[in-house]
């Protein structure tokens, strides 16, 4: 009868305390707390003198723990709890995650002796002990002892499985709580730093505002930011708070050296629990600043996905944690994007302050309008040029003083919104005195943030006048040339006449013939020029045989052809139809191409000479074998005064010839280009219109 008293005592005791853990695991606020009551509660049950709750992280190190004995609460330091978790029993209890029964400890080679302060009996003892498992996942261990030797029983192991069955939900769940809680702290100490950073722009207050957040959010007693100079490669410490903050300014490292120059190197952060038992420290610092740096935490800092610098923070209140190291990694990232956008801010600020000061010393007048061309500002070289006082010159609108030129800048200014630069020539017409001729430059530039446009006044009076001595003196030197030369072509036929059969003086006579005729031609494409360039147009023109301009042509330099030993091999189709065109001016081309392939052809190459239809425009092509002429030349080449390289030594004259076969190629409806590879020669080839 009192056997079953005794085990209906034990198993209401066990119930009482099941209920009773249960209700404990069910109101946990805090682990540890509810960890010691448990373990308390389940002692004073099974009559027990001592036991422990060991928490356990995924990677099975301990992370938290519960240890009494007779009534005391005992703290463990961690690496005696690797020292259980090894060769204990509570070891051998996780590895092979099965509860354990130990009748006598002195007979199991598991159990670890181990006296506290007030133990009287270090010798055997009954223990057991039992895994905390929750969805096949290991979360602790639960471990058990009485002073008296088989005091403990099966029913016993099975009431601790029940209690860590519990337990193990509570611990998860309470790890997860705490997980969570830390998540939220980080998140909210990042938007902290977000909010506080990014109120500002200026990169000094930026700085500052980064350090501050690390300080508040870490507990620690000194932080550092270091920067990457992009040119060197190394790294400057540019900001600090704590101690020897001033002491540590301006001071550099290289990239992989120290800490810092370790995490600028390998682009992840790093905790440094203590900096005397690491490699990667570098003392020199705290040498050169008298500070004693004891732990580190590091973080890179990070814009566009490159490590622009590093933030280290120093000696924490308590030690480091991974969490402490997302929230220095987060902030580094935001440091990064705050730091690249003060940076820039500062460069759009010198921006404009170098903006201003070439606008206002700037020797051109420039104006700011907005897109209906209203005046917004003037400096003062357009103020004086223009005569309005400033003032006056807001009320008005850029056309009111000069004619815009609407074919330039298209129908509202629409062609100036992709941002290119558009001139064209004007008259101004100040407030006093005659009109001035100028040439106006306009582009979009931006202006705090709005879309303007710049127009640039430029005085070409001086121009204009050069322009029209240049022209007379064409002018004087083209009629000043036409009637000696004309003398020259008369008194060399007449000579050709009197003088006797004789090949040696009819050869002097043909080059003197020559020569003159090369003298004609390059007047008359001097005065063309200049007169195609005024806008005047070309005479007149005629229905003219192509395939006999072209022959003239030959014919006109036939001589050199034969001087070079080069072959001229003509292309032309059965029948080749007659070009409305100015005969003379054509021919005058053609002969350029020809002179301008034989110039920069080696001696003995082959020149080809051709001309095809396509629809209404006859298409004619000189080919030579020379060196060829690259892409950026090929842009030049048909500008005035601009003589091409790499020719036989052979490479005299004005730089006109092409010029000139642009302008009266184009004058005439057509087009003219060159198609050119090194080395493989060029082929220039226009287009002139067909006689109907």
């Amino acid at each position: 009868m009192n056997n079953a008293e005794n085990q209906s005592s034990n198993t209401l005791s066990s119930l009482q305390l099941l209920y009773n853990i249960s209700r404990e695991l069910a109101m946990a606020l805090d682990l540890r707390t509810v960890l010691q009551r448990v373990l308390s509660m389940s002692l004073e049950t099974v009559e027990g003198s001592g036991g422990s709750i060991i928490v356990l992280e995924e990677n099975e190190e301990p992370i938290d723990s519960a240890i009494i004995h007779n009534g005391q609460i005992f703290e463990e330091t961690t690496e005696r709890l690797r020292a259980t978790l090894e060769n204990g029993l509570a070891g051998w209890v996780v590895r092979n995650r099965e509860a354990a029964l130990v009748k006598d400890t002195s007979k199991d080679e598991r159990w670890i002796v181990r006296a506290y302060s007030d133990d009287q009996n270090v010798g055997p003892k009954s223990s057991v002990s039992a895994p905390l498992i929750v969805r096949d996942n290991l979360v602790g261990v639960m471990t058990l002892s009485n002073p008296i030797p088989d005091y403990f029983t099966e029913g016993h192991l099975d009431l601790v499985r029940s209690i860590a069955d519990q337990a193990a939900i509570a611990v998860q769940n309470a790890q997860l709580f705490k997980a969570s809680q830390r998540r939220a702290d980080v998140m909210e100490a990042l938007a902290e730093s977000a909010a506080s950073i990014s109120a500002t722009l200026q990169l000094e207050d930026v700085l500052q505002r980064i350090l501050e957040q690390i300080s508040g959010a870490l507990k620690v007693d000194a932080v550092s930011l270091a920067l990457i100079d992009p040119y060197t490669k190394i790294l400057k410490f540019q900001a600090a708070t704590g101690g020897a903050q001033n002491e540590i300014l301006g001071k550099r490292v290289k990239v992989g050296q120290g800490v810092a120059g370790w995490v600028a190197q390998e682009g992840v952060g790093v905790i440094v629990p203590d900096v005397s038992k690491d490699p990667r420290f570098y003392s020199k610092i705290d040498e050169g600043t008298g500070y004693t740096t004891k732990a580190i935490a590091a973080a890179p800092i990070r814009a566009e996905g490159e490590v622009i610098g590093v933030l280290e923070a120093l000696n924490p209140e308590k030690p480091f944690t991974d969490d402490d190291l997302r929230v220095l990694d987060g902030i580094g990232n935001l440091a990064g994007t705050a730091i690249e956008h003060a940076r820039l801010f500062e460069e759009v600020q010198v921006a404009h302050r170098r903006y201003r000061e070439l606008f206002e010393d700037n020797v051109d007048p420039i104006l700011i309008t907005n897109w209906d061309g209203k005046i917004l500002e003037a400096n003062r070289q357009a103020i004086l040029f223009i005569g309005f006082v400033e003032q006056t010159l807001k009320n008005m609108i850029i056309q009111y003083f000069h004619k815009v030129d609407w074919s330039v800048v298209g129908p509202n200014f629409e062609d100036l919104a992709g941002g290119e630069t558009l001139s064209y020539e004007s008259q101004l017409h100040p407030k006093e005195g005659e009109s001035i001729p100028i040439e106006v430059y306009v582009h979009k530039v931006v202006i705090e943030g709005e879309d303007r446009l710049q127009w640039i006044l430029r005085d070409i009076t001086e121009l204009k006048n050069l322009d029209k001595l240049r022209e007379d003196l064409v002018s004087m030197i083209y009629h000043d040339l036409r009637s000696p030369l004309a003398n020259v072509v008369s008194g060399l036929d007449l000579i050709r006449t009197m003088v006797p059969d004789d090949p040696s003086i009819t050869q002097v006579i043909d080059i003197a013939s020559r020569s003159t005729d090369r003298v004609q031609r390059l007047a008359s494409s001097l005065l063309d020029t200049t007169r195609l360039q005024a806008g005047q147009g070309i005479g007149s023109v005629q229905p003219v045989s192509l395939k006999d301009l072209l022959q003239d042509a030959v014919d006109a330099v036939m001589q050199q052809i034969k001087g070079g030993n080069f072959t001229l091999d003509v292309n032309l189709p059965q029948k080749v139809p007659d070009v409305m065109v100015d005969g003379d001016m054509i021919k005058r081309v053609v002969i350029n191409l020809l002179e301008n392939a034989i110039k920069f052809s080696p001696e003995g190459s082959e020149l080809r000479l051709g001309t095809f239809r396509r629809t209404r425009w006859m298409h004619v092509w000189v080919e030579d074998k020379g060196r060829g002429i690259s892409p950026e030349v090929q842009e030049q080449i048909f500008e005035k005064f601009t003589r091409g390289s790499g020719g036989t030594g052979k490479t005299k004259g004005l730089g006109l010839g092409l010029a000139f076969c642009k302008l009266a190629v184009e004058n005439h409806g057509g087009k003219i280009w060159v198609e050119s590879e090194g080395e493989k020669g060029s082929k220039f080839t226009f287009t002139i219109p067909v006689a109907e």
